[in-house]
């Protein structure tokens, strides 16, 4: 009978903490909010980005290339603006951009591909 309540326990707390986290996992997925816009997406020679809502003037925007290397950094950035891909030297190529408040966390990070 021991053996019966204690294996009926195991089986109630793993149901109740997988269902926990289920639950914490689809609330964080519903909230998030996108602040940057990115197009065209795949870009070729130019990538514009706006910021849908939320701006702060005091947010950067740094573009690192698939090994981790800063290639594009802006500071104080305009609530819309044009990076010239080929001016910059940007190749073909997935690239991930991080939008970061004052003290350096990132608030949002996506992909911009460019190809040729």
């Amino acid at each position: 009978m021991k053996k019966i309540i204690y294996i009926l326990s195991i089986i109630l707390f793993v149901s109740i903490s997988s269902q926990a986290q289920t639950a914490s996992q689809t609330d964080n997925s519903t909230t998030q909010v996108k602040f940057i816009k990115t197009y065209p997406n795949p870009a070729i020679t130019i990538v514009n980005i706006e910021f849908q809502k939320g701006y702060n003037r005091f947010y950067s925007l740094q573009i690192l290339n698939s090994l981790g290397k800063k290639m594009y950094m802006a500071k104080s950035i305009p609530t819309s603006f044009s990076i010239d891909l080929r001016k910059e030297k940007f190749y073909r190529g997935i690239y991930i951009y991080q939008l970061l408040d004052r003290k350096g966390a990132i608030i949002e990070s996506g992909k911009i591909l460019v190809v040729d």
